[in-house]
């Protein structure tokens, strides 16, 4: 089989495509062949920091780190003990690459049947190859801890990018909420597009001023990390919530323990329980995946740097 790997803990260290033996699914595992790999800033964050391999051991024996957590793909060898799934059935999931799994960026995985969720027949495997990490994240926001109902109304910080696309169309298609987008002026089309009430262009200045005239809100979603909590809060109902999806600095990660206690940050783990609602929703045409590129397996670096810029709409494949 082919693998992204990377080869040392060190921060610069290259990524590289390798050829391993090919595994063999153990009694309750799967294998499947991959289809399409999603590419999440997680993904690309934990190895960076080497979280990947020394939290969760993912290093192989010759030392190399796998790298990716979601997929879809073809069953094509199951265990002996597996009564869930047959050779040639359609599924997506997430490994747990942090905790010793194979990744996700490459051409063969095995996990355990527990991991995988069945796709519905026709169900397009790059969509699905592109969504439970995201997915999930974004139903869990709006839906779990945001608690939208119909008539209520969400804001989604970063509306155009991987976890905010999914995030407004589960806020508005599958909640029924008013919803409001805050995007580049060069995404107002496709936000408004994807069912944005309203279409805020942060060029046009500080993005939470002018948000405030379409509020109160339920839920406040920020898939960016940059926005104020503080501020994010003063836009909220009584009841409502902020969801930080990119928390990264100390006084992001802080804002979670401040009285009273309204922002939470979230990296949903795909399940078959959690990723089952947001398949079912992307079947009934209430949810659409943008996958904005699709990328070569052998070209995973490029596809790093993509994400990395924080500039995509939508969501990036890897494509063995």
């Amino acid at each position: 089989m082919k693998a992204i790997v990377k080869k040392s803990l060190a921060t610069d260290a290259p990524l590289a495509l390798v050829e391993l033996p090919a595994p063999v699914p153990r009694a309750n595992e799967v294998r499947v062949a991959i289809k399409a790999a999603g590419v999440n800033p997680a993904d690309w964050k934990m190895l960076a920091s080497g979280a990947a391999s020394l939290a969760g051991r993912t290093l192989n024996p010759s030392g190399q780190v796998f790298a990716g957590m979601d997929f879809s793909g073809i069953i094509d060898a199951t265990g002996t003990n597996v009564t869930r799934f047959k050779v040639g059935d359609p599924v997506a999931g997430a490994t747990r690459v942090f905790m010793g799994q194979g990744g996700s960026w490459a051409d063969t995985v095995v996990l355990p049947q527990s991991q995988v969720c069945p796709l519905p027949e026709g169900f397009d495997l790059v969509a699905a190859g592109a969504l439970p990490v995201p997915g999930v994240t974004a139903w869990m926001a709006v839906v779990r801890i945001g608690r939208l109902k119909r008539g209520q109304k969400a804001l989604i910080l970063g509306a155009s990018g991987g976890v905010g696309h999914l995030a407004l169309q589960v806020a508005k298609h599958v909640c029924g909420a008013f919803t409001v987008g805050v995007c580049s002026a060069r995404n107002i089309q496709l936000v408004q597009s994807l069912g944005a009430d309203v279409a805020i262009d942060y060029g046009k200045g500080d993005a939470l001023e002018q948000a405030q005239p379409h509020g109160p809100y339920q839920v406040v979603v920020d898939c960016v990390g940059d926005y104020s909590a503080v501020r994010c809060h003063e836009l909220l109902t009584p009841q409502g919530r902020h969801v930080n999806i990119a928390a990264q600095s100390a006084s992001a990660i802080a804002q979670m323990l401040v009285p009273p206690f309204r922002t939470r940050t979230l990296l949903g783990l795909p399940t078959p329980a959690t990723l089952r609602p947001v398949i079912e929703a992307v079947a009934s045409d209430r949810i659409k995946v943008i996958v904005s590129e699709r990328i070569p397996l052998s070209h995973a670096e490029k596809a790093v740097a993509l994400s990395q810029s924080g500039r995509v709409v939508g969501k990036i494949v890897l494509v063995p």
